[in-house]
C-alpha cells in the first residue's frame, strides 16, 4: 500500500509539472501571438497615416501653387453667372411672403503663357463665389408668377462668399489628374519618406529598425531606403497616390527585420522569471524526489542494520546465558577446566560484542568530527602485517591463505597506526567473510611517484557496477542471494573510508560478479 501510494504521489507531482511547463510555454504563444496582432494594428495606422499625409501635403502644393499663380496675374477677374435659384414661400393666414434667392458667379483668371512651360495663348483658372438674398412681404399681395422689382421688402438680408468646398472639389479633381501624369521621384522624396515614417512610428511606441520602398504595379522604384529588402512575414504594404477612382499604381512598403526580436523584448523580463521560477521548481522537485528515494532506500537499509545487529548480539548474548547457566551447574562449577573454558567464551563473546558497539561509535564521532587522530611516521609493511595476525584464525577456521607482495621500495607514511590498522583488517575480513570458498588473498605494494599503493585481491563473490559505487556509503551492504551465512551490518566500508580520506588517501574497489574484489589504497610517502 505505502509502495502504490508513493508511487501515485510521484505521477500526480510530474503531472502538476508538466502541466506548469505547458501552461507556461502556452501563455507565451499566447501573448506573442497578441503581440504580434498588436504591432500589426499599429504598423497598419501608421502607414495609412504616413499615405495620407503625402497626398495632402502634395495636394496642398498644387493648391499652393494654383492660388500664387491666380494672385500673382494682378488683373480683376472675369464674373460669370453660372447658376440663379428663386425660390418663393407664400403663408395665406398670415399674409407673409418670403423670397429667398442664390446666384453662383464663376470668376475667370487668365494667366499668361510664362507660368505654364505648354503651348497655349492662356491658360483660364475658375473660381466660385455665392451671392444669396432672403427678402420679407408682409400684407403684400405677390404671387409665384412674378415678382415686383418695385415692391421693397419689409426685411432684406444678404449674404456673400466663396464657394470653397466647389473649388476644392475642382482642385482635388484636377491635382489629382495632373500629378498623377508626373514623374514619382518628382511627387515624393525618400528622406521626407524616411522621417515621415519614424515620427509616425515613435507616435505608435513602435521603436524598431525599419526600411522602406515604394513599388509600382509590383516592381520596385528608386524611392527606397538602403537595406531595403522584402520580407513577406515582416513586410506590410498600403496604396498611396490613389486617383480619382480610387485606384493606385504605387504602393508603399515598410519592412522591419528585426521585427521577431522586438515582439520577444517585450516578453524577455517576464519569461526569464518565467524559465527561472520554472528551474526552481523543477530543482527542488527533483531535489526533493531524490530525497524521498533516498530516505526510503535509508529507512530500508537502516531496518536491515537493526536485524542484523540484533542477530550479531543475539547470538553472542544465547552464548554467554548458556555458558553461565553451565558454570552455575554444581558437576561444572567444580571443574576449573571446564569453568575455564566457559568464561573465555563468555570473554570472546563480549569481547566480540563490545567490537561491534566500537565499530558503531567510531562511525558516529567520525560524522561529529570528534575522533582523535593522531598521525606518526610508521612502516606501511609492519602495520599490514599487524593487519593480518588480526584475521589470522579467522582465516585458519576458513583454511585460507594470505600471499603478501611487497613490492614497495619505500614504504615509510604518516598514518595513525591503530585506525589504519583496523581499516586493513576491515578489508581483509570483507575478503574472507565473501568468499563462498577457501579463501585466497594477496596483498601488493607498489611505489607510482610519491604514492604508495596497496591492493588487497580475493577470489570472492565480486560485486556489480552498481555495489562498486554505493560499497562506502553508510549502511549499504549488497544482496548476497541464496548466501545467508554472510553477517554485517554495513559500516565497515564507510569507516575504511572515511579513515584513508583523513589521511589525505584515496580508495577504491575494482571487481566484476563472480570473479573476485581488488581494494585498492593509495597513500602520499613522507617526502
Amino acid at each position: 500500500m505505502n509502495k502504490l501510494f508513493f508511487r501515485v504521489l510521484v505521477l500526480l507531482m510530474s503531472l502538476s509539472l508538466i502541466g506548469i511547463i505547458l501552461v507556461q510555454v502556452y501563455w507565451f504563444n499566447t501573448s506573442f501571438k497578441n503581440n504580434d496582432e498588436q504591432f500589426k494594428f499599429h504598423v497598419k495606422q501608421v502607414i495609412g497615416n504616413v499615405a495620407d499625409i503625402i497626398q495632402k501635403q502634395e495636394t496642398y502644393n498644387f493648391y499652393d501653387k494654383i492660388n500664387h499663380i491666380k494672385d500673382s496675374t494682378g488683373k480683376l477677374p472675369k464674373k460669370d453667372d453660372l447658376l440663379q435659384f428663386y425660390y418663393v414661400q407664400k403663408n395665406p393666414k398670415t399674409n407673409k411672403t418670403i423670397i429667398y434667392s442664390n446666384s453662383i458667379i464663376a470668376e475667370d483668371y487668365n494667366i499668361s503663357p510664362p507660368f505654364f512651360d505648354k503651348k497655349f495663348d492662356s491658360e483660364k483658372f475658375k473660381s466660385f463665389s455665392s451671392k444669396r438674398v432672403t427678402e420679407v412681404y408682409n400684407n403684400n399681395n405677390i404671387d409665384n408668377t412674378g415678382i415686383n422689382q418695385s415692391l421693397i421688402p419689409d426685411v432684406r438680408i444678404e449674404k456673400s462668399g466663396n464657394l470653397d468646398i466647389l473649388d476644392n472639389a475642382i482642385f482635388e479633381i484636377s491635382s489629382k489628374d495632373v500629378l498623377s501624369a508626373m514623374p514619382l521621384d518628382e511627387r515624393v522624396s525618400t528622406d521626407v519618406l524616411q522621417k515621415l515614417i519614424k515620427k509616425e512610428l515613435e507616435e505608435y511606441g513602435v521603436n524598431t529598425k525599419f526600411e522602406f520602398g515604394i513599388y509600382s504595379n509590383n516592381l520596385a522604384t528608386k524611392v527606397k531606403s538602403k537595406d531595403f529588402k522584402y520580407d513577406k512575414n515582416a513586410t506590410y504594404s498600403i496604396p498611396i497616390f490613389t486617383d480619382n477612382e480610387g485606384n493606385s499604381k504605387y504602393q508603399l512598403l515598410v519592412t522591419f527585420p528585426h521585427k521577431k526580436k522586438y515582439l520577444l523584448s517585450d516578453l524577455v523580463s517576464i519569461t526569464i522569471l518565467s524559465i527561472i521560477f520554472t528551474l526552481i521548481i523543477l530543482i527542488a522537485y527533483s531535489s526533493a524526489l531524490n530525497q524521498l528515494i533516498r530516505q526510503r532506500h535509508i529507512s530500508e537499509i537502516k531496518t536491515d542494520f537493526i536485524n542484523n545487529m540484533t542477530h550479531e548480539f543475539k547470538t553472542p548474548i544465547a552464548t554467554i546465558n548458556l555458558a553461565l547457566d553451565a558454570i552455575k551447574n554444581p558437576k561444572i562449577i567444580d571443574d576449573k577446566e571446564k569453568v575455564f573454558r566457559y568464561l573465555q567464551m563468555i570473554r570472546d563473546e563480549n569481547k566480540r560484542m563490545h567490537a561491534q558497539v566500537e565499530n558503531v561509535l567510531r562511525i558516529s564521532k567520525l560524522e561529529k568530527k570528534e575522533l582523535d587522530i593522531a598521525k606518526e611516521s610508521c612502516n606501511l609493511e609492519e602495520i599490514i602485517n599487524e593487519a593480518i595476525e588480526h584475521v589470522n584464525l579467522i582465516l585458519e577456521d576458513r583454511e585460507g591463505t594470505i600471499t603478501t607482495h611487497y613490492d614497495a621500495t619505500r614504504e615509510t607514511v604518516l598514518l595513525n597506526d591503530v585506525h589504519f590498522t583496523n581499516v586493513l583488517v576491515n578489508i581483509l575480513e570483507n575478503a574472507i567473510k565473501y568468499s563462498p570458498d577457501v579463501p585466497k588473498i594477496d596483498v601488493f605494494t607498489e611505489n607510482v611517484k610519491d604514492m604508495v599503493i596497496i591492493k588487497v585481491k580475493d577470489n570472492g563473490l565480486g560485486m556489480g557496477k552498481t555495489a562498486q559505487k554505493r560499497i562506502f556509503e553508510k549502511f549499504y551492504r549488497e544482496h548476497t542471494g541464496d548466501l545467508h551465512n554472510v553477517k554485517g551490518h554495513g559500516l565497515g566500508l564507510s569507516y575504511v573510508k572515511r579513515i584513508v580520506e583523513d589521511h589525505n588517501g584515496q580508495v577504491y574497489v575494482e571487481s566484476e560478479k563472480g570473479k573476485g574484489s581488488t581494494f585498492i589504497i593509495k597513500l602520499p610517502l613522507i617526502n
